[in-house]
């Protein structure tokens, strides 16, 4: 019986879920995913998960929103004048932002509606204040040297 360990790197697919089973994101569409365990790249609990996993095998692994995205912040959701934003390309609704939080950070805001004066941001991940769900699957575990 062969699993992963901390420092190896494995192959894996997934199909991510809302809570109520909505499928949003799948390897399919974006092919395999490489991650080395150990070094913070996916949810402690998928981590996990892979740890006790051989090739082959599947498991679904239910996060919360506090351990997933984190909850909504209605706090994030902001007003920003038209004249702070460049002219081109003209802001429409789903379009990404890199921004600043006051102490620096960068951050991602999604437009949510656009204005005359000003566009409606937010700055929540966009699938803050859910639950998820992630099948996998193992592909391939390649041994750390």
């Amino acid at each position: 019986m062969t699993t992963p360990n901390n420092g190896d790197t494995v192959t894996i697919d997934y199909v991510l879920k809302r809570g109520d089973g909505e499928v949003i994101g799948t390897t399919e569409q974006t092919g395999a995913q490489q991650v080395t365990l150990g070094q913070n790249q996916i949810f402690p609990q998928i981590e996990e998960a892979l740890t006790g996993m051989e090739v082959g095998d599947e498991q679904s692994i239910a996060i919360p929103c506090d351990k997933a995205f984190g909850p909504r912040r209605e706090e994030l959701v902001i007003d920003i004048p038209r004249a702070n934003l460049p002219p081109e390309p003209a802001p429409q609704p789903g379009m990404q932002l890199n921004a600043q939080t006051p102490d620096g950070q960068p951050m991602t805001l999604f437009i949510l509606e656009v204005g005359e004066e000003a566009v409606k941001a937010d700055g929540n991940h966009p699938l803050a204040g859910e639950d998820v769900t992630f099948d996998l699957t193992l592909r391939e575990i390649t041994q750390a040297a």
